[in-house]
């Protein structure tokens, strides 16, 4: 008895560990230049890094760890971008941001509409797709032809969002490199 219990917690503690490793994390390029040869250094560079085995909440009091939108940095330099624009549907879960109809000027009756689709939660250029739609009305508002618009606005818009996601995660990337050297003084090591 006490042998099955035994094979079912090393089980456990297998499908456990097998669960929080991310294969895209195994297969990224590196710069053999940029990593330490010494062990010692290897290990503190990568707890550095937050590359580091979690095991999930095991051992923490709490009802759980929810990652909102507000922990995926593209997600938030969409955001961050298009707030000079009303929102008609934001869908975390669904990876799409679609704005109202938005005219900058009260003359005019043309009006654009932006559509955002999030393919990937990487911070990757193929991760968005931006399609930007426009509005002509005729002056009684009567008459309208909607299109797809083809100029430069969508990889301007997409560029922005990759630029700013870009920084969101640097600077996320340092704050926890500031936390782990606060933490951990003596583990440091010089690169």
């Amino acid at each position: 008895m006490k042998l099955k219990l035994n094979k079912i917690i090393v089980g456990l503690f297998i499908i456990t560990a097998l669960a929080n490793c991310s294969v895209k994390d195994k297969f990224k390029m590196t710069d053999s230049r940029k990593v330490p040869t010494n062990a010692k250094e290897r290990v503190a560079k990568n707890l550095e890094e937050g590359k580091r085995i979690r095991f999930g909440n095991l051992g923490n009091s709490g009802s759980g760890n929810f990652e909102f939108a507000s922990s995926n940095e593209l997600w938030r330099a969409t955001i961050n971008i298009l707030d000079f624009i009303p929102l008609e549907n934001v869908d975390y879960g669904g990876g799409v941001i679609i704005t109202d109809w938005y005219n900058n000027s009260e003359d005019n009756n043309e009006y654009v509409k932006i559509m955002v689709q999030f393919l990937s939660n990487e911070i990757r250029a193929d991760g968005l797709k931006i399609n930007v739609y426009e509005k002509i009305c005729s002056k009684d508002n009567s008459n309208c032809v909607t299109s797809t618009n083809e100029s430069l606005i969508g990889q301007e818009l997409k560029l922005a969002i990759l630029k700013k996601a870009a920084q969101f995660k640097n600077n996320k990337v340092e704050e926890e490199a500031e936390e782990y050297r606060k933490k951990f003084p003596k583990r440091q090591s010089q690169f």
